[in-house]
């Protein structure tokens, strides 16, 4: 845990801005990060330890401005504490640092990445994940993980993060209409995670073959259930 030199008063999420105010530069920064929450909440439906924060200001001083990443998972913490949400990610509240951060590479690239890698590190995020589409020459898809202080490339697509316990990848498919690469979550054969438009095909193939069997026995199948 981040330690540091604080006030005897520590503002509340409440009272402290939840963005700082600066757009996305595409679609792209949202839809990636969105589709990976959306994975999970069919996925770990039934566990309330874990968050995932889009475009949120995670606070780590009170003094200071909040880093804000794409995209971030902790673990071990309350999906969420009443209806309102989370308006932002306090550590001294939550008591937990992310274990991953994602940066989706923005045409806007400059320095910005290689300052948060030092930055994630001195907070002690355990693995920093980097995407970026246009490159051509190098991987789409950096994974660095923390290993004494200093963040390690690691190699594979998937790669398997054994202490969250999932993979994340990337490969072509389909989300809110559009085919193209994408970032996905992955069990530890390599195996991707369907998205919920998926589970809903499949789903609905299940029904119309169930519903097939029942006529092939000369059972209407609106007149089951």
């Amino acid at each position: 845990m981040l330690e540091y030199n604080s006030p005897s008063y520590l503002p509340s999420a409440e009272e402290l801005p939840d963005s700082d105010e600066t757009p996305v530069d595409n679609e792209l920064q949202e839809l990636i990060p969105g589709l990976l929450k959306a994975i999970l909440l069919l996925l770990w439906a039934e566990r309330m330890d874990w968050f995932f924060g889009i475009d949120m200001g995670i606070y780590y001083h009170p003094d200071k401005p909040p880093i804000v990443p794409d995209g971030f998972l902790s673990l071990g913490v309350e999906r969420f504490y009443d209806e309102e949400l989370r308006p932002s990610y306090v550590l001294w509240d939550e008591n937990v640092v992310p274990i991953l951060v994602l940066e989706v590479v923005s045409q806007n690239y400059r320095k910005e990445y290689t300052t948060k890698l030092d930055e994630y590190a001195a907070l002690g995020v355990l693995y920093y994940v980097i995407y970026s589409s246009r490159r051509r020459r190098k991987p789409r898809l950096e994974v660095h993980k923390l290993v004494n202080g200093k963040y390690e490339l690691q190699e594979g697509n998937p790669v398997w993060l054994s202490e969250i316990g999932l993979g994340i990848g990337c490969e072509r498919g389909t989300y809110s209409g559009v085919t193209r690469e994408w970032l996905y979550w992955y069990d530890e054969e390599g195996k991707r995670y369907p998205t919920p438009e998926e589970q809903i095909k499949q789903a609905n193939k299940r029904a119309e073959k169930l519903a097939e069997k029942l006529r092939e026995l000369g059972i209407d199948p609106d007149s089951v259930g």
